[in-house]
């Protein structure tokens, strides 16, 4: 029997997700972390190694929201900064999570704010 926990299930599927997603310059990566208090993203060039933009649910704007309208505002927080970085494209890291409340609220919201996913 394995005693493999929870958060080692959840790098071993980011592994897997990682293996098939690259960002690029013209299309970076968009990399979500999830806690139980918050969620934070980061758009990532992997060719470069740098990262373009990023938001944290610890933001003053954002802090006081309920959860799920924490996560929508940040995806379009994040896509205004990329946008002003001038990026119209991007593709979208799960990070090992189900695209399911909290990260698929954040990807709806990073659509909303004019970003292609």
């Amino acid at each position: 029997m394995s005693n493999v926990t929870k958060g080692q299930q959840r790098l071993r599927r980011r592994r897997r997700v990682r293996a098939k997603v690259v960002g690029s310059a013209e299309r970076p990566r968009i990399s979500v972390f999830r806690s139980n208090r918050g969620i934070s993203a980061q758009l990532v060039d992997d060719a470069s190694g740098s990262t373009l933009a990023a938001a944290s649910w610890t933001e003053t704007d954002v802090r006081s929201l309920p959860p799920m309208e924490q996560a929508s505002a940040l995806g379009r927080l994040l896509a205004g900064r990329a946008r002003q970085k001038g990026v119209e494209r991007a593709v979208f890291d799960r990070g090992g999570y189900q695209y399911h409340g909290r990260v698929k609220a954040f990807a709806e919201g990073v659509r909303e704010g004019g970003l292609t996913v």
